[in-house]
């Protein structure tokens, strides 16, 4: 059953159940009822052509949306070059810089400069990071943001949505100020999530300074897209998940996985909770 038809379900009339509780039964959060997306809406044929595209884009990040359109060909959709571009903008991927540009600033809001260049990051909570991505489901696609020490690449919090709206990436903020110690600069990209006034002043109350990447310099917030590969490749594309709560309950499993059995070569295969907490620490934590 996809999400759009298991919204339909949902009564908020004659029913014994508030529609949290249903939602929760139907494992859909509950903004996929009260903010449905466009994209439940998609054909299957649509969702099929997207997820090729979210897997032919992370193999060639550089592509635009001529070259995914003759990919699509090639594979046996005619498809033109109008409809790749919307699915893309839908998705939230950039046709020109080679990263998701999941969110557009708004000429309201402030854009800070990227504080990052040339300095030595050493030490955890030195520098935060955090993006969001998509991430394709059975019959849709949510997205997925994280917040992400710079240093170890301990993923520090992350949270799922059906919309783009701020709310999420200032929750997963929010969540990972409560965990941990502040760090002393965030960075993220332009997108109007984390210019908005309700993510910069969770980050002015703890006097944290803000760096935003340079716009179309997908290497400015390098690590955090490395992540979004290792998730899709290592755990997205290798299963099928078909309801939220499957998906949250896959996440939650791959970023323990992530962040305290995973070895990086960058850290001599330490794993991230290693070098974020210390190897005792992250050995009684784990």
């Amino acid at each position: 059953m996809s999400i759009y038809e298991k919204t339909k379900c949902i009564s908020s009339k004659d029913s014994d159940l508030s529609i949290s509780r249903q939602c929760d039964l139907l494992g859909l959060p509950r903004s996929a009822y009260y903010r449905p997306r466009a994209f439940i809406l998609e054909s299957d044929e649509n969702l099929e052509l997207m997820r090729l595209i979210d897997e032919e884009f992370l193999r060639h990040p550089f592509y635009g949306s001529r070259k995914i359109r003759d990919y699509l060909n090639r594979k046996g959709f005619h498809v033109n070059r109008k409809r790749v571009q919307r699915l893309m903008r839908l998705m939230g991927i950039e046709s020109v810089a080679p990263k998701p540009n999941t969110s557009k600033p708004r000429r309201d809001h402030k854009v800070y400069p990227y504080l990052l260049r040339k300095l030595s990051i050493t030490e955890p909570d030195q520098v935060w990071c955090s993006d969001i991505t998509y991430i394709r489901m059975g019959h849709g696609f949510v997205y997925l943001t994280a917040v992400m020490d710079w240093a170890s690449r301990y993923v520090l919090s992350w949270e799922v949505s059906v919309t783009m709206d701020d709310d999420f990436c200032v929750n997963a903020l929010k969540s990972a100020l409560r965990k941990h110690n502040s760090p002393g600069i965030f960075n993220t990209d332009q997108g109007s999530q984390y210019t908005g006034n309700a993510f910069t002043n969770a980050l002015r109350e703890k006097n944290i300074k803000i760096s935003m990447d340079g716009k179309g310099r997908c290497m400015d917030n390098i690590f955090i897209e490395r992540l979004w590969r290792s998730v899709k490749y290592e755990k997205i594309f290798l299963e099928e998940f078909e309801t939220v709560t499957e998906l949250i309950a896959g996440l939650k499993e791959y970023f323990k996985f992530y962040n305290f059995e995973r070895p990086h070569q960058s850290f001599s295969g330490k794993t991230p909770a290693e070098v974020y907490w210390g190897e005792e620490v992250a050995q009684q934590a784990a």
